[in-house]
């Protein structure tokens, strides 16, 4: 969510458990009244110090963070923070394959013996994005019977699971509809982030009748005229990320202009034949692909309400913490 004040609204319609990756974002949400945060990213160093401490200052929090091998959990010995053990999906990005069984066995002995507590596992299977649902859900479900043949080996290791935390924003629907784990022993949570704001990306994935609608855009305005079929705004990619490839966003409400490769500072748009070319000045609204690192791109918000601009508010969990901050705490 990046900001502090939609963190706040989340838990006043009942959202008190949150992931995040930065020290920033736990801040964030810790700040906003979360009740439960669990830091989904591998932290080393400065950054594993700040979190401890965050725990600290924020005792009626419950925090949590990843492990992956019995070697990293004497970085949180002593501390109040609490451990999942991350489980690769497949995406070859952090965990540990869950046919391991006797590594995961190796970490969470090793949890326990360090006096911490063990909270259950984390699965993200975000590289799945198949356009069609069916063969999306196969996908996610092969991989869901991977994870529970895990559980029942820990299990029958004598380790029981607590708790399950699984999927991103397009695995959600595929998560939901598994039986494996709506039968299991442990709490089941999946954790879709986009579902916040929402994105082209997201929006096309999602069943419709969840009713998701998008709540972020990018007001960019028309800047040059520099071939009869394109135009310009002022939006690149330092507004709109491109991590999710070309094209970078759609125009709402202009469906028919498409967004080309941008550069730093310009988003050029091809005009089709026939169709009303944007006048110079004019505003365009722009629905990113991706909307994590675009809203990450800026200081700060306008909130709008029902057309009207409401206020101004910071992305409080942009970017990182100074160094000065993660030094203070790693010595």
């Amino acid at each position: 969510a990046k900001l502090e004040f939609i963190m706040q609204g989340l838990v006043e319609a009942g959202v008190v458990d949150f992931k995040c990756a930065t020290t920033l974002e736990l801040l964030s949400a810790c700040r906003a009244g979360a009740r439960d945060v669990l830091v989904a990213y591998p932290m080393q160093g400065a950054n594993a110090a700040r979190v401890k401490e965050m725990a600290r200052q924020f005792p009626g929090v419950r925090v949590s963070a990843l492990v992956e091998a019995a070697a990293g959990v004497a970085i949180w010995a002593g501390s109040t923070v609490s451990l999942f053990v991350d489980v690769n999906p497949g995406m070859n990005r952090t965990g540990v394959a869950p046919d391991r069984t006797e590594e995961v066995l190796g970490v969470v002995r090793a949890i326990r013996g360090a006096g911490l507590e063990f909270r259950g596992l984390h699965y993200y299977d975000g590289q799945l994005r198949q356009e069609n649902l069916a063969e999306r859900t196969a996908a996610a479900h092969r991989g869901y019977d991977q994870l529970m043949s895990l559980v029942a080996a820990l299990e029958a290791g004598g380790v029981a699971i607590p708790e399950m935390v699984t999927a991103g924003t397009p695995t959600l629907p595929c998560s939901l509809a598994y039986a494996g784990f709506r039968s299991s022993r442990f709490v089941h949570r999946v954790s879709p982030g986009t579902v916040v704001y929402g994105d082209a990306t997201s929006l096309s994935l999602l069943p419709a009748e969840y009713g998701l609608r998008p709540a972020v855009m990018v007001v960019s305005r028309v800047i040059s005229h520099p071939a009869p079929n394109i135009v310009t705004c002022d939006a690149g990619h330092k507004s709109v990320s491109a991590d999710a490839g070309v094209p970078t966003c759609v125009v709402l409400g202009r469906p028919e202009l498409t967004p080309l490769q941008p550069s730093e500072e310009h988003l050029p748009l091809e005009v089709p034949p026939g169709a009303a070319v944007p006048a110079i000045g004019e505003f365009l609204c722009l629905l990113p692909r991706h909307v994590c690192p675009t809203v990450n791109n800026f200081d700060d918000a306008l909130i709008v309400r029902h057309g009207t601009v409401e206020r101004v508010e910071r992305v409080t969990a942009r970017g990182r913490e100074t160094p000065l901050v993660l030094a203070s705490v790693a010595h």
